[in-house]
């Protein structure tokens, strides 16, 4: 499967017209990543979208009194990274390779730029948006209650 196609199947893009999915395609990079290497972590300045094309990774949320919780595993064809890459925030969790990973990356500029020419691109993410944030906010209850 080469990368378009791994991005066609994301279903962040799922809604997207074709040519603005090969508009994202072109503004993709791809990164490796190791075994216990991190993807983002925890308070860090967001600075792209991750599609991981390959491999395993878990993300993990650190408490304000340390303790940490295991929120997610994600494989291919999911993305993390959706939140900083709108707002600009810090990193909200920390995301850790399990095993070798490879991911295609949308930096936050390029995303930007993207939407500044091509805004009904918003209109066909949010709808994923809204759903994985509700996804995310039930693991986290659901981790914090065990």
């Amino acid at each position: 499967m080469n990368d378009f196609e791994v991005l066609q199947g994301v279903p962040l893009f799922k809604a997207l017209n074709p040519k603005y999915l090969k508009t994202i395609y072109k503004a993709c990079t791809r990164r490796d990543f190791a075994p216990g290497e991190y993807l983002v972590e925890q308070g860090t300045q967001g600075v792209g979208l991750f599609i991981i094309e390959s491999g395993l990774v878990k993300v993990i949320k650190t408490r304000t009194d340390g303790t940490i919780i295991d929120v997610a595993k994600h494989g291919p064809g999911e993305f993390i990274g959706e939140m900083s890459i709108i707002d600009g925030a810090p990193r909200s969790a920390s995301v850790q390779a399990l095993e070798a990973t490879q991911c295609l990356v949308l930096s936050s500029w390029s995303f930007q730029s993207i939407l500044e020419a091509h805004p009904e691109v918003a209109l066909g993410i949010l709808p994923m948006l809204a759903k994985r944030f509700r996804e995310t906010n039930e693991a986290l209850l659901k981790a914090q209650g065990e």
